[in-house]
């Protein structure tokens, strides 16, 4: 079974999804089984949170056969400047 990186999972979502702002964290002591993303996405306008969800998991098809959890927080950017802490 392939090994995937943080960076690859951040590229393909990225390129995919046109994202603002993409964070993958590898949960999984660097196996690649184990990631968490914050995804902000104008693509997700309009969209539930079913969907947005069916959205990357469809874009991360084949590399779901091998990666065991994935959590995901899905936003617009819209939802994302309102919810990062302002600096």
């Amino acid at each position: 079974m392939p090994v995937y990186t943080k960076e690859y999972i951040e590229n393909k979502l990225s390129k995919e999804l046109d994202t603002t702002y993409i964070n993958v964290e590898d949960l999984s002591d660097s196996c690649g089984a184990k990631f968490q993303a914050l995804i902000v996405s104008p693509k997700f306008e309009s969209k539930s949170l079913l969907e947005r969800h069916r959205m990357v998991n469809s874009i991360l098809a084949d590399e779901m056969k091998s990666i065991h959890a994935f959590t995901q927080k899905t936003l617009t950017p819209e939802q994302w400047k309102k919810q990062k802490p302002q600096s």
